[in-house]
């Protein structure tokens, strides 16, 4: 049931990619406020009870109706899974960014390009070279794979139903939301919490990706970037994805960069030559690969189960 559902999600975002934004991240975003409003009073307390019952409380309701829809009928709940993979991952809602940069790159356009970038990324491009712009995008690309195909698809896989979907995808944009004010005194320690959790919830998703990524690409150098460079990476442990993908391509990412006329120092990730238009597509062919690879271990583990039954 769990490789038939994926597969379909993904067929169903490919032909109709789902405006993320506007369907699933601002009603969270909107609940996440609720809740801030309802319980904040600055203590952590606090934020563990609204975060317990908001999203505690989606995973529930959506494990609920599985059940319910299980005793129905199976092919009911399939559906039901389906629809929530498709609300809760899929690349294809950021990859027209990713496309039309690459696009732009090839044509030589890089005014374009720096303004789609600049449009995804919500940060300035300005004074960027082609490279940079080649190297962002794919360091975007790989987190959001990651966050948008592969941490959903492990939590699916390991929860019934579509609880796992559901509790990666509100825990994610919980702490996202909530990140964004924790530096306003009167916010408080009140979201300190759904940060922490979703870091336990993120830390094997994390490890599986650049695992996948390691396999289906240059093993050798993915492991050894993997284990030198990702802690130098600050951001929420996604220097361990963004390391092995760099090696898994044998490209270079991070390293300094001009944004908004200063220079974010940023560590430098992967081995071999610097990033251009043809990595862009490079990891493209990754990041299926992995997914490819997930389903054939899906597969597999469905085929043991019927043999062992």
């Amino acid at each position: 049931m769990s490789l038939v559902s994926l597969i379909l999600a993904l067929l169903v975002e490919q032909a109709r990619p789902l405006p993320y934004r506007r369907v699933v991240f601002e009603p969270l975003s909107r609940l996440a406020d609720t809740l801030d409003g309802m319980f904040n009073a600055g203590e952590r307390g606090q934020g563990v009870l609204a975060w317990v019952l908001g999203v505690g409380g989606l995973v529930l309701a959506a494990g609920g109706v599985f059940a319910a829809l299980s005793a129905l009928n199976p092919l009911l709940a399939v559906a039901w899974n389906v629809l929530v993979l498709y609300l809760t991952m899929g690349f294809r809602q950021f990859s027209h960014y990713y496309t039309d940069i690459q696009l732009a790159l090839r044509m030589d356009d890089l005014p374009r390009a720096r303004q789609l970038l600049a449009e995804w990324r919500g940060r300035p491009s300005d004074g960027l070279s082609s490279s940079d712009v080649a190297r962002l995008s794919i360091e975007a690309a790989l987190v959001g794979s990651h966050r948008h195909v592969f941490g959903v698809l492990l939590w699916f896989v390991l929860l019934p139903g579509p609880c796992g979907a559901v509790l990666y995808r509100a825990a994610a944009v919980f702490a996202e939301h909530w990140s964004r004010r924790s530096e306003d005194p009167a916010f408080g320690d009140f979201g300190g919490f759904a940060k922490q959790a979703f870091a336990v919830i993120d830390w094997l998703p994390l490890r599986a990706t650049a695992a996948a990524f390691a396999v289906v690409g240059d093993f050798e150098d993915a492991v050894y970037c993997w284990r030198t460079q990702a802690a130098q990476w600050p951001d929420d442990g996604l220097g361990i994805v963004l390391a092995s993908g760099a090696g898994a391509l044998g490209v270079r990412l991070g390293m300094p960069v001009v944004e908004g006329g200063e220079v974010a120092d940023r560590a430098e990730l992967g081995t071999g030559d610097e990033a251009d238009v043809d990595f862009m597509q490079s990891a493209v062919g990754l990041v299926w690969r992995a997914i490819v690879l997930w389903l054939l271990l899906l597969l597999l583990l469905g085929l043991a189960s019927l043999v062992g039954g």
